[in-house]
């Protein structure tokens, strides 16, 4: 059940942290802004929610998502353009997946007002966190976790929403080198896959810290059922350009994410030009067209690295290295999604939320 609109109390802070925000020196999901939204679910219906000072959460040992995994979350950005006029990025998007997650996870939908609503009052109380360098951003991200003091299988009755704000700098530095993980499985048709739950990042951590030992920064998760073709890296889409088409896999079997990113990409490069194709995509075929010289790009795609260079995939023992000096996809998509987020070009698609 959804409550009808509530007013949303506000209570800021005596005492801001701002001082210790350095644009030149930050650190990803190290430091927050001042204040945070909370609201709770009881009895069937959203109840107060209040924007107040960021502070620790206090629960029962015993707190339902601790035990069996009812957590689920959005990431979401915010951006000062040339003009300083503040937007967010399409968050009517994430808000959509957040309560598709939620149906998933057998959690409560979340309604606008409190989602999008909310998400405003907060930035504009806290924008003066959003950095205006280059690459850099507000990183909003909305959750919603199980508060039911239970020890028994079952959704919990009792949640807790909130937002919580941190200011972000470019996210991938470095171009990255991806292997292809054929061992270990992140999704399965039918399983949670494409909900944004904490579980499918918290299965992903053994795998990857086997890669990072190799020498690679991140794993390109294959199906389940025979690991014969690419689905995502760990926090991102994937995309290939071959033969001039870019190619993604598709969403169809719900092991990949919906993401965001990923949507505003496919229709940016058709605008552009390019052909781009969703569909199931084979390891023989990728290694096959490197192999002929055919195998352009390879980029990733997500919010928080926006596009991603990759400069090494490897299958197996069989490398393929890429000159990213000759890539012309993925930085041309760069430069296009940071000029319309940041006003240098038109958003056409109203694609930004104003502040």
């Amino acid at each position: 059940m959804i409550s009808n609109k509530i007013d949303i109390e506000i209570i800021k802070t005596s005492d801001s942290r701002i001082n210790q925000f350095d644009p030149q020196n930050i650190q990803f999901g190290k430091l927050y802004s001042d204040h945070m939204l909370i609201a709770h679910y009881d009895n069937g219906v959203w109840g107060k929610a209040t924007i107040e000072p960021f502070r620790n959460l206090s629960m029962h040992p015993a707190t339902t998502f601790i035990h069996y995994g009812q957590s689920i979350f959005e990431g979401i950005k915010a951006y000062k353009g040339a003009s300083g006029q503040v937007v967010i990025f399409r968050p009517e998007e994430n808000y959509k997946r957040f309560n598709t997650s939620a149906e998933r996870m057998q959690m409560p939908t979340v309604p606008e007002w409190l989602f999008m609503d909310g998400m405003k009052q907060l930035i504009k109380i806290e924008k003066d966190w959003i950095p205006k360098e280059e690459d850099h951003s507000l990183y909003i991200r909305p959750f919603m976790i199980a508060t039911d003091p239970f020890i028994g299988v079952r959704p919990s009755a009792l949640y807790k929403f909130m937002i919580i704000l941190g200011p972000s700098g470019p996210y991938n530095t470095e171009p990255m080198k991806i292997l292809i993980e054929k061992d270990f499985t992140r999704a399965t048709p039918g399983g949670v896959g494409f909900a944004k739950n904490g579980g499918n990042y918290g299965a992903s951590l053994y795998p990857v810290v086997l890669a990072q030992k190799k020498g690679y920064d991140q794993i390109l998760w294959t199906d389940a059922l025979e690991h014969k073709y690419v689905e995502e890296v760990g926090m991102m889409n994937v995309m290939f350009v071959i033969d001039g088409k870019v190619i993604t896999p598709s969403l169809e079997r719900g092991t990949v994410l919906k993401g965001v990113t990923r949507a505003s990409a496919i229709i940016l490069l058709r605008e552009m030009g390019y052909t781009v194709e969703e569909r199931n995509l084979s390891i023989e075929e990728i290694v096959t067209a490197h192999k002929s010289g055919k195998l352009e790009e390879v980029f990733g795609v997500g919010t928080a690295a926006v596009v991603s260079f990759i400069c090494r995939l490897a299958e197996g023992d069989y490398v393929m290295d890429f000159d990213l000096t000759k890539s012309t996809v993925a930085p041309k998509l760069k430069k296009k999604l940071n000029d319309i987020r940041t006003g240098l070009e038109e958003d056409k698609h109203g694609w930004l939320v104003k502040i």
